[in-house]
Formats: structure tokens, C-alpha cells, sequence
């Protein structure tokens, strides 16, 4: 990369970390990181019990963050969009997403808007998005070309940018003219597949995706990796709540206008063997098959918004 463009990558930028029951081992390191880079962080927290999130924050909170607590658990797609409303009113010109887990590198900011800066002289920019390494396996994860069978998984470059179709939300730069103009996220799909969605909708709209190689930040997915018996690899381990959802938005994305049709074709028989393998290998078993099954019906029923049963 070259030359910043942006003459204050910090002054334009505004962090968003969305909070649930945070580890109070990891989330003071995620504010630490993000604070010195951005003009302000807005800690939106879902409902997590009052004790917990102050054992979580670190004492005192460094300067320009602050932290707006919701008294009820309103979802991810909800919590993003208040903060770019924030992020709005604070003046800045980009909003960068994060998770709880996220731990970025010193310089993260200042890669993310440099490259912004220099793929809009050639392209209409959807938003740029770090490269991570999985916490879990220490392995670097790949950006992202749909297709079929399979799709074309691309190594994060040392430097420069690769287009993807999709972006995790996590670490994600967006300018707000162009949340503005796409929209923001689908509050009714509540958590997972909130980023799948928006990126979709973004790339329907003439905007470009991109990787930044090396902006990069450590993040976890899932709660935990398992290995399979019979050499049939490793599985992500999701609690039965979350693969509800999984399997429900997934199942609503396919009816969406901006879906690309590849996307769906590729995805079915990875639904079948994600609904195989979890509800087969993983415990508790059978309740991550009626969690799955569950998700699959409101799904195809077209329900959306937050669970509100037991599974």
C-alpha cells in the first residue's frame, strides 16, 4: 500500500463492538487495541447481566468510549445499526464493526481506510474487511468467491486487496453514505448471516467487496473446533440456539431477491450435512437436531426476528 489518502484515518473512523456476555479476560485487550485508533468506540451491549459487563469493561474506560446498554437482547443487526447512528452524530465518515472476540493489530485502522482510499479511485467500495486469523485453530481464514460446487477460498495476501463476495461483519470498514444508500442491516434475522445478508444486498446495489491482506486481528468462531470420528474432518461447535438460527436465515436467504443463485445452489447440500454432522458427532445431539429442525421450519414458515422458545 501506499501513502495514506485519508489524512486522519483515526479522526474518520468510529468503532462499533457489540456485546454479550463478554469474557472479562478478552474484552478489556479488544477496547485496548481499538481505542488509540478510532475518535470514538461505542460499546452496544445486549441486555448482559449489569455485574457481569462491569467485571468485563476495564476501570476507567479509556477515552472516547462509551457504553450504551439495551435492556433487552436486541440482535445483532440491531445493535450495528445504532451504532452507526452513533457513529453519525459523532461525525465521522466510516464505521468499523467488531465482535467481542476481536483483537485487531496497532495499525488496523489506518490499513483499512488507506485502502479504501485507494480501491474507490477505481471502484464503487462496499467495504473493505480485515484478514483474521481463527483463535481457535491459530490458522489464517480465507476471503471468499462464491461459486459451484465448491466455493474458491483465497488466501489473505501479505499486501494488497483480493475481492470477495462476502465479508464477516467483524473488522468490516464501511463508509455511512454507502450504508445510506444500501441500507442498513436486517435487524429481523437477529444474529447469524447478518453480514451475509448485507453483503449480498451491497454487491445487488454495484458495490464491491475487498479483503485488505494486511489489516489484520485475531478472531474466534464458534464456541469451540471438534474433530470428527472416522476422518470426517473438524466442526465448528455452535450452542443449539445459535444453529437455530444458522438454519433458519439461511433457509430466509434463499427467498431474498439479492441472494446470488450459485450461492443457494452451493448451500444446500452444505445445510444437509451440517444438519448430519451436528446432529450425529456433536453433543448434545439431539437437542442440536431439534434446534436445526426448529430453524428449518420457521425458516421455510418465513419467521423471523428473535427466538423466544426454549430449544
Amino acid at each position: 500500500m501506499g501513502a495514506f489518502v485519508e489524512a486522519d484515518p483515526k479522526r474518520a473512523t468510529c468503532a462499533v463492538i457489540v456485546t454479550y456476555h463478554p469474557d472479562p479476560a478478552e474484552l478489556p485487550e479488544v477496547i485496548a487495541r481499538i481505542a488509540p485508533q478510532a475518535h470514538r468506540v461505542f460499546i452496544i451491549d445486549n441486555a448482559s447481566p449489569p455485574a457481569h459487563l462491569q467485571q468485563a469493561l476495564p476501570a476507567p474506560l479509556p477515552d472516547g468510549v462509551d457504553v450504551i446498554r439495551s435492556a433487552t437482547n436486541d440482535g445483532l443487526g440491531r445493535a450495528y445499526n445504532r451504532g452507526a447512528q452513533l457513529a453519525r452524530q459523532a461525525g465521522c465518515r466510516f464505521v468499523l464493526l467488531m465482535d467481542q472476540d476481536s483483537v485487531v493489530a496497532p495499525d488496523l485502522v489506518a490499513r483499512l481506510v488507506d485502502a479504501h482510499a485507494q480501491l474507490k479511485a477505481d471502484a464503487r467500495v462496499g467495504a473493505v474487511g480485515a484478514a483474521f486469523i481463527d483463535a481457535h485453530t491459530g490458522h489464517p481464514a480465507p476471503f471468499v468467491r462464491i461459486g459451484f460446487p465448491l466455493n474458491r477460498k483465497i488466501p489473505a495476501p501479505e499486501r494488497g486487496c483480493v475481492e470477495c463476495d462476502f465479508l464477516i461483519s467483524s473488522g468490516s470498514l464501511i463508509e455511512l453514505d454507502v450504508l445510506d444508500a444500501v441500507g442498513g442491516m436486517d435487524e429481523a434475522l437477529f444474529i447469524d448471516n447478518v453480514d451475509l445478508e448485507w453483503s449480498f444486498r451491497a454487491r445487488a446495489s454495484g458495490y464491491r467487496l475487498f479483503g485488505v491482506g494486511d489489516a489484520r486481528m485475531t478472531h474466534r468462531i464458534g464456541h469451540t473446533v471438534r474433530r470428527l470420528p472416522l476422518g470426517l474432518g473438524d466442526v465448528v461447535v455452535h450452542a443449539p440456539v445459535r444453529l437455530y438460527y444458522m438454519m433458519r436465515n439461511r433457509v430466509l436467504l434463499y427467498g431474498r431477491p439479492q441472494t446470488p443463485r450459485v450461492w443457494i445452489a452451493q448451500d444446500l447440500p452444505r445445510l444437509a450435512l451440517k444438519l448430519a454432522r451436528l446432529s450425529l458427532f456433536v453433543q448434545p445431539r439431539r437437542r442440536n437436531f431439534r434446534a436445526m429442525v426448529s430453524g428449518l421450519l420457521d425458516g421455510l414458515r418465513g419467521r423471523s426476528g428473535p427466538c423466544t422458545r426454549i430449544l
